[in-house]
């Protein structure tokens, strides 16, 4: 399905990595959940002990700025000690000519 530039605007990817342990999936779906962002897509595995997640997260519907969700997903990050990036889904497109 192709996706319009004001899909994209709406959209963002993220991406968890770190050392596995139980409630990673659940403590980012919830931050997500919080402020009625929806994920789309989700792709996870883990690689000799290192977690690793990708979501596509739709935003349309969410209650609070970018900017915002952002510093709550790197506050969450520090908290379950995991690196988590967020980037709009046309920047990620971009960068990474897909």
């Amino acid at each position: 399905m192709a996706t319009t530039n004001e899909d994209s605007k709406n959209r963002a990817i993220i991406t968890v990595l770190g050392s596995d342990r139980s409630g990673i999936v659940a403590a980012v779906a919830t931050a997500l959940s919080q402020h009625d962002a929806n994920i789309l897509d989700i792709s996870q595995t883990i690689l000799q002990g290192t977690f690793t997640m990708t979501m596509l997260v739709d935003l349309g519907p969410s209650d609070v700025e970018f900017s915002k969700l952002q510093q709550q997903l790197d506050s969450l990050s520090k908290e379950i000690g995991v690196q988590i990036t967020m980037q709009r889904e046309e920047v990620f497109n971009f960068m990474y000519r897909l």
